[in-house]
């Protein structure tokens, strides 16, 4: 007894006297002033960066010869939408996938589907999923790994593909001019911050309620988020009479639909049978199946659930896409070395290093384990610079900030910064290769919705 008395009070001593010398104390800071000795040139500098965007200062003037705007093989398409400011990029990012091929189908002029149409049922679904996470999770602490997460995840603009394809094959599709979009469908801030409210009281009504009791109050609950988002975003349609018509205004056809069998009549595909998921995650072993717990938008539909692959696999799947004219639900870290006057995301747009004194040395792998970076935007891959080895100098991106962002509506991607920061890609099964679909049927390795991977696409 008393040995472990002595040790305990030991251990107490040893973690107080490291709490104490863990400070900054005078010593320690007359070391790190004298570590740097400041020149008349450190001087300028301090004058310059403290006055000045240091972007603006960083920006290499070297790499400017080398912005280049062709591009040996694009798909063609019409119009830029713009997702204001809301975080459906994901969305965006999928319908422009579906209406580039219905455009070329049927010879179009611009033409999208309704956002705000498949975003109601999204945020609907999403609030589902939230309730019956809570509780399955009930009898857990509140303060629970999955419990933390659920209060710290409610509800979100964000998403992945998985989102279109589901909420698509569930709830049809309408074109914009059906459903337009409204004030609050463009600027989703303040109502999903009620609704998220909402849901948190929900929450903690669920955990102090009897099993029979459950399924009763969620569909109560779920009554009045429907009624909420009513009131933001409009009742969504149930049936519609559309007159489609051709690029010099021909009329195609004119008949009343539903939302699905307008999308059986144009569209007409199983979108979770018909795409495969890739994804480049270097911290983990290739050529597996991976599958993220909760990652999904419906609670009866999928998980993210993505092969791991070497970069240049998921480009020669890429090319081939672009060379057939089928455009690519592509994500990636956006806010890394973007030039936004030029549309250019190049690891050379910037020179941190030597303004800093200071190298930034850490690879794609080191991170992502540091939560340095990770996927934060859908856009949609269109179009590929080759060279004669019929390997790929740059690539281009159709996005969704409208056609007064960037290059046209467009993002230039060099493929030096496809290789750092491109995570996913999403391609018709047609152009995988059999040993590469052949993964599909791995038992995939669960991840826990906290891993790095689960990232929204939503800026």
């Amino acid at each position: 007894m008393k040995k472990i008395i002595v040790l305990s009070l030991a251990c107490l001593l040893s973690f107080m006297a490291f709490s104490q010398n863990d400070g900054i104390n005078p010593q320690m800071l007359e070391k790190i002033k004298k570590a740097n000795n400041f020149t008349a040139q450190d001087k300028a500098l301090q004058n310059a960066i403290t006055s000045n965007s240091i972007d603006k200062l960083v920006i290499s003037y070297d790499n400017q010869a080398n912005y280049d705007t062709y591009f040996s093989n694009r798909v063609k398409t019409k119009g830029i939408s713009d997702q204001k400011s809301s975080g459906r990029c994901w969305m965006f990012s999928g319908f422009n996938v579906l209406r580039a091929e219905m455009i070329a189908k049927y010879n179009l002029g611009e033409f999208n589907f309704s956002h705000n149409h498949l975003f109601f049922y999204d945020q609907l679904e999403k609030s589902n999923l939230f309730l019956s996470l809570i509780i399955k999770h009930k009898d857990e602490p509140l303060d629970s790994k999955h419990n933390n997460w659920l209060l710290n995840n409610v509800l979100s603009d964000g998403g992945q593909f998985t989102g279109v394809s589901d909420l698509v094959m569930k709830y049809g599709l309408v074109p914009s001019s059906v459903q337009p979009e409204t004030y609050n469908s463009e600027n989703t801030r303040i109502i999903s911050n009620l609704i998220t409210l909402k849901l948190k009281e929900y929450a903690l009504e669920l955990r102090g309620s009897t099993a029979k009791d459950l399924e009763t109050k969620k569909v109560d609950m779920l009554s009045k988020i429907y009624r909420m988002l009513v009131l933001a975003y409009g009742e969504p349609v149930s049936e519609f009479t559309y007159t489609l018509r051709n690029a010099s205004g021909k009329e195609i056809s004119t008949e009343k639909y539903t939302p699905k069998s307008f999308f059986d009549k144009y569209i007409g595909k199983d979108l979770t049978k018909t795409y495969v998921m890739l994804m480049n995650d270097p911290t983990r072993p290739y050529n597996k199946l991976y599958e993220i717990e909760n990652d999904r938008h419906v609670a009866d539909g999928f998980n993210w659930r993505y092969i791991n692959l070497p970069i240049e696999d998921i480009k020669e799947m890429a090319i081939a896409s672009i060379k057939d004219s089928i455009m690519m639900y592509f994500s990636c870290d956006v806010g890394k070395f973007y030039n936004g006057s030029k549309g250019l995301l190049d690891v050379n747009n910037y020179d941190y290093s030597s303004l800093m004194g200071t190298s930034f040395s850490m690879d794609k792998s080191q991170r992502i384990q540091t939560l340095a970076s990770g996927s934060s935007h859908a856009m949609t891959l269109c179009a590929v610079d080759l060279n004669k080895e019929n390997k790929s100098n740059k690539w281009l991106v159709e996005n969704s900030w409208g056609s007064s962002a960037g290059f046209q509506g467009h993002l230039i991607i060099t493929d030096e910064w496809f290789n750092e920061y491109m995570f996913r890609l999403v391609v018709d099964r047609k152009y995988v290769p059999s040993k590469i679909l052949n993964i599909l049927n791995q038992k995939p390795t669960m991840l826990p919705p906290w891993d790095p991977m689960f990232a929204e696409d939503i800026d």
